[in-house]
């Protein structure tokens, strides 16, 4: 009797051991996204917990960048792992294929997140998905986008107060109790409900993802945060209050210099976005901490990242996006998770469009051959710098409103008026561009064109000019010129493997271009 209970308890151990060897093979993720967080405004200045438990445990990027320095266009790229060109996402309504029923048929159901969950992993969302989920002309919160096994998404855009959310397709309210309706902390208590129901060995391995309204309008910090960086203000950055005078049409319109109820302004809305991101840290510390009482750290990756950055009186702008300039295309990327070593700092450049292949690479899923972006689990295992395979990138932005547009008043020489505070009607339909960001060693480029009247074009040195005072586009060496106008011709219509090797891409198409591409109106065709 006694040999039989002690060979019960032995094949029991093995098989435990085993449970255990099969989890700790197939990691679990976090996402944690926020919603227009900057870093060239110091964005994560706040967030010292982000920095404890993910920053100082892991890699801190330096040069991660959004393909789109919009909402929506940059969060479908984020699900895709393509460019806006391809999921055709163009902004954030319903027209421009934001969460409309043609996103729904096709985009949607090839996301990472369809890929993980035919590979098994159970799947949880909480927060915002798209700008127009939840609208009635598009399934309404009925519709569960495909492969999300536990689903909490915010109908709408990005609120802390009196919203609704999708929970599994049934319709829960809220209104503006804090102690149960301030959004980012139910998205809190949601993600530790699943994690301390969350089963090892049974449920394993998992992808959560979590999406902030942080720290995006109305800037709405919770209570016990809303008098803190009292004497903080928008940081002065070398363009802040500076009328860009050689550039697009759209900066060249801004008020110079901005009215005193206008500097106001911005100062407290800066400080209003920095307090509430401390319930982002309050989120992180519970989920890592949890994470760890569990048992479930050690096999966990982390990622935390935002959709778009943000610029606050950048070249007389107020508040906002949507421009190709380093403050609206830089975002925050930290990662900690098993093989990643602490307190790194990578300078490999990064873009949104990767973090979907990435997903599925640290899975153990292959990347699928139409993904734009590339995997970039190399680096995030390597205690080194890797050799660059990728220099340039592309940023698109379609413009929504034309001036027949209530609400848009700036457009065709239109006055500024009925806008506060100084406002610039950054949505119009002439701040349409595309650009070639080039990042490299010897190199540290951007060259933008425009679908404006004017068919205007930007180019900066930003190696020597990092505010992007200067526009050197009619004194760029001419060679330079050319090579950044052949990549973007190619990056303009890539898909898949042909929009990771551009250098090889522009060989094969330089034959072709004997002018800019901007004055050939090739921008325009495509």
């Amino acid at each position: 009797m006694q040999k039989e209970v002690k060979a019960c308890l032995v094949l029991c151990y093995v098989l435990g051991l085993i449970c255990i060897r099969n989890t700790a093979g197939r990691p679990n993720i976090v996402f944690i996204l926020t919603d227009d967080q900057d870093v060239f405004l110091n964005g994560t200045g706040p967030m010292d917990k982000l920095r404890q438990y993910i920053g100082s445990q892991g890699a801190i990027f330096s040069n991660m960048f959004v393909t789109a320095p919009l909402c929506c266009p940059s969060r479908s790229s984020i699900l895709t792992g393509t460019y806006v060109h391809n999921h055709q996402t163009l902004n954030n309504s319903l027209d421009g294929n934001c969460s409309s029923t043609a996103w729904q048929r096709g985009p949607e159901q090839r996301t990472f997140v369809t890929s993980l969950k035919k590979a098994g992993y159970v799947t949880f969302f909480a927060g915002k998905y798209l700008n127009q989920y939840g609208d009635k002309t598009a399934g309404g919160v009925g519709h569960i986008p495909p492969g999300w096994d536990d689903w909490h998404g915010l109908k709408g855009n990005s609120v802390y107060y009196n919203y609704s959310l999708s929970v599994n397709g049934k319709e829960e309210k809220h209104g503006d109790n804090y102690a149960t309706d301030y959004l980012t902390d139910v998205i809190n208590r949601k993600a530790t409900s699943f994690l301390n129901n969350h089963k090892l060995g049974i449920d394993s391995p998992f992808f959560m993802m979590l999406s902030t309204p942080s720290c995006h309008a109305p800037f709405t910090p919770a209570p016990q945060y809303s008098k803190r960086f009292a004497n903080i203000s928008a940081p002065r950055t070398g363009s802040f209050n500076k009328l860009g005078t050689d550039k697009h049409w759209l900066i060249r319109q801004a008020k110079n210099p901005m009215s005193n109820d206008s500097l106001t302004y911005l100062d407290e809305t800066f400080r209003n976005r920095w307090r509430t991101l401390l319930s982002v840290d309050d989120m992180i510390e519970d989920i890592v901490t949890l994470l760890d009482k569990r048992q479930l750290l050690n096999n966990t990756y982390i990622l935390f990242a935002s959709d778009n950055g943000f610029h606050s009186g950048q070249f007389s702008l107020p508040n906002d996006k949507r421009q190709f300039y380093e403050f609206d295309i830089r975002v925050p990327l930290m990662v900690r998770g098993p093989g990643v070593a602490a307190s790194q700092s990578k300078k490999e450049l990064v873009l949104n469009i990767d973090l979907a292949p990435t997903f599925l690479d640290l899975a153990g899923i292959p990347p699928p051959d139409y993904m734009d972006g590339q995997s970039f689990k190399e680096i995030l295992l390597s205690s080194g710098e890797q050799a660059v395979n990728r220099t340039d990138f592309l940023v698109e932005h379609s413009g929504e409103y034309s001036y027949r547009h209530l609400g848009c008043p700036q457009y065709n020489g239109q006055p500024l008026s009925n806008c506060f505070p100084d406002c610039v009607c950054e949505d119009s339909q002439n701040n349409t561009y595309l650009c070639v960001r080039r990042l490299s060693d010897v190199q540290n480029l951007m060259y933008c064109g425009l679908t404006d009247a004017e068919l205007f074009i930007e180019a900066y040195d930003i190696a020597k000019d990092p505010d992007q005072l200067t526009n050197v586009a009619s004194t760029m060496d001419v060679s330079v010129l050319e090579s950044m106008e052949e990549s973007l011709a190619t990056l303009a219509s890539c898909t898949g493997t042909v929009c990771h090797d551009v250098k090889h891409a522009r060989q094969r198409t330089s034959s072709k271009l004997t002018k800019s591409p901007f004055k050939q109106k090739i921008f325009i065709e495509v």
